[in-house]
C-alpha cells in the first residue's frame, strides 16, 4: 500500500490521506467492487483521528471513486460506461423490444495516432497508440461504429488476444487482461454529415445526419486511459433529462 512520504505536506492532513488511498485505488491494491479498510484499521495505518478518516473518505464519495453501502463499509465503485452509451441510443427489435447491440472488432492495429489524439492520450511525440475498428449491430444491422484509441504501452497485451475473444465489454477486458481500470470519463456529443469510412461500416449514404460521441476516459489517477468515437444514425439518437 501507498505511504505518506509521497504526500504534499502543505496539504491538510485529510487532503493526504485522500490522496494516499486515491494511489492505492489506482494502483489496483482494492478492485472494483471490493471493500477498503475500515475507518478503524484506517486510522491504525495514518494514525490519525477518525474524523480526519472520515472527511478523506467523504472526499473520496464526492470524487466518487468510492461509495458508502449501509451497514457494509465503503467499497470501490465500479464504473457503468455501458449505460453512458445506450442513454443516447436506444435501439429496439421488430417486435419494439428494447435491445443492447452486440459488437465486434473489424479491425486492430498499432500505429502512431493523429497528432490531437495523442494530445488528448498526453503521449510523447512518435508515441505508439493501438487502433480498433469496432462496429455495434442487432439482427445483422449496423448501428453503431467505434474507432477506439489506447496508449500501446499500457495496452500491449490487446495485441495477442484473438479478436473473437474481446467481447461486447471492451472495460472489464481491459481490468482483467492489462491491469488497467477506467474510473471516470468526459464525453462531448456533436452531430455531422456522415463522410467515408463511417457510412460504408453503417451502410448509409454519404451525407446522412449522425451522432457523434467522443469520450476520454481515465484512470483513478486522472492519466487518460481511453480515446473513442462513436457514430450512430441521428434517427437513433435519443436525448432525455430531468430538470427539477
Amino acid at each position: 500500500m501507498t505511504d505518506m512520504r509521497q504526500a504534499d505536506l502543505r496539504l491538510p492532513l485529510y487532503q493526504q490521506v485522500r490522496d494516499a488511498l486515491a494511489r492505492d485505488i489506482a494502483n489496483r491494491v482494492w478492485k472494483p467492487g471490493e471493500a477498503i479498510p475500515t475507518e478503524a484499521e484506517l486510522v491504525g495505518r495514518f494514525h490519525t483521528s477518525i474524523g480526519t478518516i472520515r472527511k478523506a473518505v467523504d472526499q473520496l464519495v464526492a470524487d466518487e471513486m468510492v461509495e458508502r453501502r449501509q451497514g457494509k463499509g465503503t467499497f470501490i465503485k465500479p464504473a457503468n460506461f455501458q449505460s453512458s452509451l445506450l442513454r443516447f441510443f436506444r435501439f429496439h427489435d421488430a417486435a419494439g423490444n428494447y435491445r443492447i447491440p452486440e459488437a465486434k472488432i473489424l479491425h486492430r492495429e498499432q500505429l502512431t495516432p493523429p497528432p490531437a489524439i495523442a494530445d488528448s492520450l498526453q503521449l510523447s511525440p512518435g508515441a505508439q497508440a493501438i487502433h480498433l475498428t469496432r462496429l455495434r449491430y442487432l439482427d445483422r444491422e449496423p448501428l453503431l461504429a467505434e474507432s477506439i484509441w489506447l496508449p500501446a504501452t499500457r495496452f500491449q497485451a490487446l495485441l495477442a488476444i484473438p479478436l473473437p475473444s474481446f467481447g461486447d465489454l471492451l472495460y472489464p477486458l481491459y481490468e482483467d487482461c492489462c491491469h488497467q481500470v477506467v474510473a471516470s470519463a468526459r464525453e462531448i456529443l456533436t452531430a455531422e454529415a456522415i463522410a467515408s469510412p463511417h457510412a460504408e461500416l453503417l451502410q448509409l449514404t454519404p451525407g446522412t445526419p449522425a451522432i457523434v460521441l467522443e469520450r476520454l476516459a481515465k484512470a483513478y489517477d486522472g492519466s487518460p486511459l481511453e480515446w473513442r468515437s462513436v457514430r450512430g444514425r441521428a434517427d437513433k439518437f435519443r436525448y432525455q433529462a430531468d430538470i427539477r
